[in-house]
């Protein structure tokens, strides 16, 4: 494939420019099965090189473990990166397998020291709130990350799976440069108020898991064809008969592929990226992978512009998916709209 750099976007008004397509990079150790380091060093130094600049963590993904795999590779590329963490996942005090949401003062403090110390930076450039805690108003939580921003451990703020109305309120307190929520062929919720409320605040939408976990590449079928230990195992889409009807779902973006000449995921991720343009906002989407060759697809995708009717052939895909996103939806901010 070509060389040439992706184009850019800016998170936020004021935020720093970044490539237009990001690296999620919680599978380089934690949720996703055995992986390789060296190829997943290789994979953050392609990136680069092809212009992705918007590096995603977060201090729940191993318990610290990805910030500290991250931590050479962003100190020796401080000036060419953006980096992306998050808090608010605690472990919960009686059952160390589950995960609470904390907002409170004392957590977001506890947490930016700890990020910083595993991270081996000065500043986090943008710190994500990574969910909701509904027990503490928003504007408190955001009212700390702002003192953080003023203390100058942080740059810019972020929001995971929020609502409109949190984000708007979110925003009268501090300007947030992003929204990070799931977003592609399989998850499409946000449209209704979330993006309309982004694009009028000047907020840029991160979309994770752009290729539903990986089933939109055709890469799985069934949880079964995971390796043990794998977190998709127990998502209820991927699993008994909502994986087989939702395996059917890909026939329409195996069409559109087979037209271009590109796989199922660089079709996904290209309608994601359209989505800039159809809602008027900038997208900027954080696939995962570990592996060079695929971020070079996955870049290369940014490339790719889907017509009118290839659109409309896409179009009816969200309607149809089985089973919710995740085995306990309070994780998400769909319930809350």
């Amino acid at each position: 494939m070509s060389d040439s750099r992706i184009a850019t976007a800016r998170l936020g008004a004021n935020g720093p420019e970044v490539g237009v397509q990001g690296l999620g990079c919680m599978g380089m150790s934690f949720a996703y099965g055995p992986s390789d380091a060296d190829e997943s060093r290789a994979t953050l130094e392609r990136a680069l090189e092809l212009g992705v600049t918007l590096f995603d963590t977060a201090d729940a993904y191993g318990a610290g473990e990805n910030e500290k795999f991250l931590s050479p590779f962003f100190r020796a590329h401080r000036d060419e990166l953006v980096i992306a963490t998050k808090f608010a996942l605690a472990i919960h005090p009686d059952d160390p397998t589950k995960r609470i949401i904390r907002n409170d003062t004392p957590y977001i403090r506890q947490c930016i020291e700890a990020s910083l110390k595993r991270l081996d930076v000065e500043a986090i450039d943008l710190y994500y709130m990574h969910r909701r805690d509904v027990t503490v108003p928003i504007e408190e939580t955001v009212g700390v990350m702002a003192d953080l921003v003023r203390e100058g451990k942080v740059k810019h703020l972020g929001l995971s799976e929020v609502t409109a109305r949190e984000l708007r309120d979110a925003c009268a307190v501090h300007p947030i440069a992003a929204v990070q929520s799931e977003w592609s062929l399989f998850s499409r919720d946000i449209e209704a108020n979330v993006v309309p409320a982004a694009r009028d605040l000047g907020v840029t939408l991160v979309p994770y898991s752009p290729l539903g976990r990986g089933f939109l590449t055709g890469s799985f079928a069934k949880a079964e064809d995971l390796t043990t230990g794998d977190f998709r195992r127990q998502q209820p889409r991927y699993t008994g008969e909502n994986a087989a009807a939702n395996a059917a779902l890909l026939d329409p973006i195996r069409k559109v592929a087979e037209s271009h000449g590109a796989t199922l995921g660089q079709i996904a991720l290209a309608w994601v990226q359209q989505r800039a343009s159809v809602h008027g906002l900038p997208i900027v989407p954080i696939p995962g992978t570990r592996r060079p060759g695929r971020v070079e697809e996955n870049a290369a995708a940014t490339r790719i512009v889907l017509s009118k009717d290839e659109l409309a052939l896409l179009e009816p895909i969200a309607g149809h998916v089985s089973g919710d996103r995740y085995a306990d939806m309070s994780f998400a901010s769909a319930g809350r709209e």
